[in-house]
């Protein structure tokens, strides 16, 4: 191997390492401020993330553009972190006690895994577009799921659109969020309390379905 070769792949080996440790450093500055807003801290300062994340202060921004970059990396990791319960889980196949158990048990786990980052999410979105939109994703998401969940139950025309907000609403984030921390439910009650507000919710469209099936039949 010539001389020439020999630093040719020292060049690539040194920039190759220090590509791999800003990658590293990035990833580690994201995971920081995620798991201090994780433990409670809202609204940590650049020096306890630098702190948590073993880098100083002062080499935060050279990982990442500005305020935007760091707030784009962090919705990719919360979105990967969310990513395993953000599928339909629920058959509409089932009957309907069925499906309300299952839909509200997989709602609350996504909403617990939310936990405080959704909290801060919400307190920055009409301040920080990049978290807008990404709230924006996650609601329609969320309103697909009780679509596929509870279709025929939801009605058709003006009552569906009424319906399908409905049901949305009383379990959205903001609503968990209320149960648990405005009303000091564990999380048993607020299970309870989010499966008897879909109960009498679904229970008039699933009496519309059948009264317009009798009609059809008829």
């Amino acid at each position: 191997m010539s001389g020439n070769a020999a630093v040719d792949l020292d060049v690539h080996s040194d920039t190759d390492g220090r590509h791999r440790r800003r990658a590293r450093n990035r990833e580690a500055v994201v995971d920081a401020l995620l798991r201090l807003i994780d433990l409670g801290h809202l609204e940590p300062t650049i020096a306890e993330i630098a702190d948590t994340a073993g880098l100083s202060a002062r080499s935060v921004f050279r990982y990442f553009d500005d305020l935007d970059d760091l707030v784009r990396a962090a919705v990719a990791r919360q979105r990967e972190r969310l990513a395993p319960l953000m599928a339909d889980t629920v058959a509409p196949e089932l009957p309907l006690p069925e499906r309300i158990e299952r839909f509200v048990a997989h709602r609350i786990e996504l909403l617990e895994v939310m936990g405080n980052v959704g909290r801060v999410a919400r307190l920055r979105a009409p301040f920080q577009p990049l978290v807008a939109d990404e709230l924006r994703r996650i609601r329609q998401v969320m309103a697909s799921h009780v679509e596929t969940a509870f279709g025929p139950e939801l009605g058709t025309g003006d009552a569906r659109a009424r319906r399908l907000a409905a049901v949305d609403v009383v379990t959205s984030f903001e609503a968990y969020d209320a149960y648990r921390r405005d009303h000091g439910f564990d999380r048993a009650t607020a299970t309870r309390t989010m499966t008897d507000a879909l109960e009498r919710l679904l229970a008039g469209g699933a009496a519309d379905a059948a009264a317009e099936e009798s009609t059809d039949a008829g």
